[in-house]
């Protein structure tokens, strides 16, 4: 049976082809070659490409994930990753903020935290007999929500109108969130004990979701090897991180991602494929019409990346796993008998 980490690889991939085309190359690396970001004449599909190879820098083994972050930039969506302890989830997060020049910030969900804690509250000044409003986590450009499903569903759907609606409201007035925002929440796929399980209504408002398998026998030896040269992964300046492109960079290339065409045979495609996830006997519920809807804004994305101002049914396929699996809920006798969201929504 295939696994998750096994599928994700293989659709995001360090060196497969999507639609007949070899991922883009990235930017020119080492001594005397300037960074996209410094390069002149560099558009910004080199610059976000080369954000791959900047963060490869710190993080080893991690390629498919770089890419999906990426992809769910430009779409302006969010992800879910899902991956066991020690994968260097919250490192991928610091090294693509520190790469893209945005900022993020860390929320570490856990049984006691209240919704101000997330959105931010407010506060009376007794020098001026007023409220003021102080502002939570939530007011960045790459919000990491640590261990999200371990927090009650009442913290948890403090993120929901953040997440549609790019916005927080507390009593009652609406303050916008910065631009360009993403929430980018991690979870732990084998320790469930005190969890609560993510409502489908937030599920299906992440554009992807992303496991992290663990490395290769040569990738970890990698990671060692660095380790043991004085890598510290708290200290990213020490590996010459740096940023290779910008939010102004990221504003022009969802401009530029907008104008990917796709054929009606295309959308047709797609349609096909999110209403079979409807009529399988294991599935209890199939993937809604915003799946369909985030897996062509995910599909268009990786269109761009590729050079391409059309989409294929590659794309849509390499796609279809990361945007539509946690969007399924099996039946309770097909988890019984070992499916899994990823075997039930994998393309034929």
């Amino acid at each position: 049976m295939s696994t998750d980490s096994t599928d994700s690889t293989s659709n995001l991939g360090g060196t497969n082809r999507v639609g007949g085309d070899a991922r883009p190359s990235p930017a020119p690396q080492g001594p005397g070659a300037p960074s996209a970001h410094q390069s002149a004449g560099a558009d910004p599909r080199r610059r976000l490409v080369a954000v791959r190879s900047e963060v490869g820098k710190a993080v080893v083994g991690q390629d498919a994930a770089v890419t999906g972050l990426v992809i769910a930039m430009l779409a302006g969506g969010h992800v879910l990753l899902e991956g066991v302890p020690g994968v260097a989830k919250t490192l991928l997060v610091r090294c693509l903020a520190t790469a893209l020049d945005v900022e993020t910030k860390r929320i570490q969900f856990t049984p006691d935290l209240m919704p101000g804690d997330v959105t931010g509250s407010l506060i009376y000044d007794s020098r001026s007999a007023q409220f003021s409003f102080r502002a939570g986590p939530v007011f960045t450009n790459l919000l990491l929500a640590d261990e999200i499903n371990r927090t009650p569903p009442k913290t948890q759907s403090a993120l929901l109108e953040a997440m549609e609606e790019r916005q927080v409201s507390v009593d009652g007035e609406p303050r916008a969130l910065p631009d360009p925002f993403m929430v980018i929440a991690t979870q732990n796929p084998v320790e469930y004990e005190g969890t609560y399980p993510l409502p489908e209504a937030q599920l299906d408002r992440f554009l992807l979701k992303l496991v992290l398998p663990l490395p290769e026998r040569a990738q970890e030896i990698e990671v060692l090897s660095r380790h043991a040269s004085g890598f510290d992964p708290r200290n990213l300046l020490s590996v010459g991180l740096q940023a290779v492109a910008s939010a102004e960079d990221l504003a022009l290339a969802r401009t530029q991602v907008s104008t990917v065409g796709a054929t009606p045979e295309v959308l047709a495609y797609a349609v096909d494929l999110v209403r079979a996830t409807r009529s399988m006997p294991s599935v209890a519920l199939g993937v809604s019409p915003r799946g369909a809807t985030a897996l062509l804004a995910a599909s268009r994305a990786w269109a761009w990346l590729a050079g391409r101002s059309f989409v294929t049914p590659d794309d849509i396929k390499a796609l279809a796993l990361p945007t539509l699996r946690h969007r399924i809920q099996l039946r309770a006798e097909a988890e019984m008998e070992g499916v899994t969201p990823s075997r039930s929504s994998s393309p034929s």
